[in-house]
């Protein structure tokens, strides 16, 4: 469900999204992301509705379903930095 703002949040909410995107840190865990899913998909893993993880406790990747990692997993650890 997509957020009702107006013209000009949406612009600048746009703007923000994009600009958090592109920060070192968010490429780099996104390239390791895509690294992981392919290994984990040339393994034989059915990846529908599942993504690869940063696990800020110990660092690894794990496969969480998307409505978990979107939910309050990912609420959880914007809490713990």
């Amino acid at each position: 469900m997509a957020q009702k703002l107006s013209p000009e949040a949406a612009s600048a909410k746009k703007k923000r999204d994009l600009a958090a995107a592109k920060t070192p840190l968010r490429k780099k865990r996104k390239a390791e992301n895509q690294v992981e899913r392919r290994a984990y998909k040339k393994r034989g893993f059915n990846l529908r509705g599942k993504d690869v993880h940063h696990c800020p406790d110990s660092g690894k990747l794990i496969l969480v379903s998307v409505s978990k990692n979107r939910g309050s997993l990912m609420v959880k650890d914007k809490a713990k930095k």
